[in-house]
């Protein structure tokens, strides 16, 4: 674990999203060899209705992918909420809805913890977050903050980077984190220790099982995991119960 960057000290992480964001976008596209582009397709997809707009939060949303990846679909005016803790990350998002042209939809960009959502109750139908838990000091506080400001009926939605079940590729993987991801993140960034950080973190992350239960545990339903590219990143999509 680098010495500098800390979960359990979160001014850390934010400095960390503030030192990177510029050329995250950039870097994520390097080193997961574009799949995030689908693994993003594939949350949006999955969590939003468009039989059924809504407002919605996209909490640790960095530089925007998936609120904004969202909004750019969808041709009903849509109230959205993008938060996150590093002022870097969200002056990225607001420059890419700028160049997105979403003019027809409002937009709120909140500079906040994912602990602390400064909604009221029951406020939007949509939550998502995606590589952002495992960067939150505590998971089940933000996953309990999102049930609170969920509608009943609302569906949260988590995409995070986990570890492979099978051998091989849990061991090609392994490589992945321990040796690529520092290296490509040191050349394309210049901060070497800052992708040391997110490897580790990756590697020492609640398995998806756990986080159901953490989702359970907040008064979720119908919970479901998706696998993705063999489990290298996951899905978890659960419901809050109408009553």
């Amino acid at each position: 674990m680098s010495h500098t960057y800390s979960k359990q000290r979160p001014s850390t992480i934010q400095k960390l999203f503030n030192a990177i964001a510029p050329t995250y976008d950039r870097t994520n596209a390097i080193l997961s060899f574009q799949l995030h582009r689908l693994w993003n397709r594939q949350l949006i997809k999955r969590t939003f209705n468009p039989d059924d707009p809504g407002a919605f939060l996209d909490l640790c949303c960095g530089t925007g992918a998936i609120g904004l990846g969202h909004l750019s679909q969808t041709t009903t005016p849509t109230k959205a909420y993008l938060l996150d803790f590093s002022e870097g990350m969200l002056s990225i998002a607001k420059q890419r809805a700028s160049a997105l042209k979403l003019e027809r939809h409002d937009i709120a960009y909140i500079q906040a913890d994912a602990q602390q959502i400064p909604l009221p109750d029951a406020s939007v139908k949509y939550a998502t977050i995606a590589y952002g838990i495992r960067n939150v000091q505590s998971p089940k506080a933000c996953i309990e903050e999102a049930f609170r400001v969920l509608s009943p009926g609302g569906t949260f939605a988590i995409l995070e980077l986990t570890q492979p079940s099978n051998p091989l590729l849990r061991f090609l993987h392994q490589i992945h984190l321990k040796y690529l991801l520092p290296l490509l993140g040191k050349l394309s960034t210049h901060n070497k220790e800052a992708y040391q950080y997110l490897s580790s973190s990756i590697k020492s992350f609640t398995p998806p099982k756990e986080l159901q239960l953490l989702l359970y545990g907040a008064g979720f339903k119908q919970i479901k995991i998706t696998s993705l590219c063999g489990g290298i990143a996951t899905i978890l999509l659960g419901t809050k119960p109408q009553t």
